[in-house]
């Protein structure tokens, strides 16, 4: 068997023809000369989406005998980005997310990324749906297993919350929730998300992400009784199962009862604080009755969207985007990992 060598891939290499439809104009698309045909930017755009656009080009050498430089990979990446955010409103997932069996819902949270103006938020918000668990008690709240998504789509851009909402309403709309009841937002205790959740998505319930008021109430605990204490830590479990098991009220009745605990003036402000953010989320807290119906409390779903869409993806030492990138490619990685991947090469 005669071994062969590397196929370098030039920038005028894999060139097709302009009827083909798969390819991008250089002079459009790339800024590259020739074409590049729809297969080899295929290949390139899912390595590129998947490493940095460096490993990327090391990844194709290996693994198809190309030598494909970075920056032509950054390239057909960042156009196959624009090509598919472009044609989000053909695509046939939205009959497939009408089908999917499962409750909807909205994790909306922001990452950072670091861009060629500094560092900005990227806001990213999933749709997603899911199916029902098996009921559980307060006490088990953070043993449970939840079915994963039977579907989602991701929305991000790095832009203000005025046109994310615009951004957000177009994608509620195409997906047929936007006037539905039996949609759930979930989100931290960030004004922003309440607010852009009910102009977008007025029927919708809203969900206070149970680690992030878990967090509150472990500051409070530390405030009264010292950070690293046993005492500390035996606050946190009692403030936090009553929130589980009763909500506000049940909160409420534990400061009421620490208050009573403390000596004079420890640990006061944070009480208060506590008891002020817990009053701002009063809707939001319906946990025992979501954990009896097997629904979601926390909005892992996101936390672990930016982590791996932005944080592994976009935050690789060095890099710097430009912001109007950041959006497009981020949910592009999302496509790369879901049915959609191969529909965006028939639609563009």
């Amino acid at each position: 068997m005669t071994a062969v060598g590397p196929v370098r891939v030039t920038r005028d290499y894999l060139t097709g023809s302009g009827d083909d439809p798969g390819g991008f104009r250089a002079d459009e698309e790339l800024g590259i000369e020739g074409y590049l045909t729809g297969g080899a930017t295929r290949m390139a755009a899912l390595a590129g989406v998947g490493e940095s656009f460096a490993k990327a080009s090391r990844v194709l050498s290996e693994l198809a005998g190309w030598v494909l430089d970075d920056d032509t990979i950054r390239l057909a990446t960042h156009a196959t980005a624009r090509r598919a955010a472009a044609t989000r409103p053909e695509r046939p997932d939205a009959a497939r997310f009408a089908e999917a069996p499962g409750a909807v819902e909205v994790p909306i949270d922001a990452g950072k990324v670091n861009t060629t103006g500094g560092w900005r938020d990227v806001k990213v918000a999933v749709f997603a749906k899911r199916e029902e668990g098996e009921p559980a008690a307060p006490k088990d709240w953070d043993d449970r297993e939840l079915p994963p998504p039977t579907v989602r789509t991701v929305v991000a851009a790095v832009e203000g919350v005025d046109a994310f909402a615009e951004r957000l309403k177009a994608e509620a709309d195409r997906l047929g929730v936007t006037g539905s009841d039996d949609v759930t937002v979930l989100g931290d205790g960030a004004a922003w998300i309440w607010n852009l959740a009910g102009s977008v998505l007025p029927q919708a319930k809203g969900v206070l992400d149970v680690y992030h008021a878990a967090e509150h109430i472990a500051s409070a605990a530390k405030a009264v009784w010292g950070e690293g204490t046993a005492r500390a830590a035996a606050g946190l479990e009692e403030g936090r199962s009553a929130l589980i098991a009763e909500g506000l009220s049940g909160l409420e009745a534990w400061i009421g009862r620490v208050f009573a605990e403390m000596g004079t003036g420890v640990g006061y402000d944070a009480l208060i604080s506590l008891a002020a953010y817990a009053t701002s989320h009063t809707t939001r807290l319906d946990y025992a009755d979501r954990l009896q119906g097997g629904r979601s409390i926390g909005s892992g779903l996101i936390e672990g969207t930016i982590k791996q869409l932005i944080n592994l993806r976009l935050k690789r030492t060095g890099a710097r985007w430009s912001v109007e990138n950041v959006g497009p490619l981020v949910e592009l990685v999302a496509l790369a990992d879901s049915p959609e991947w191969q529909s965006i090469w028939t639609a563009i």
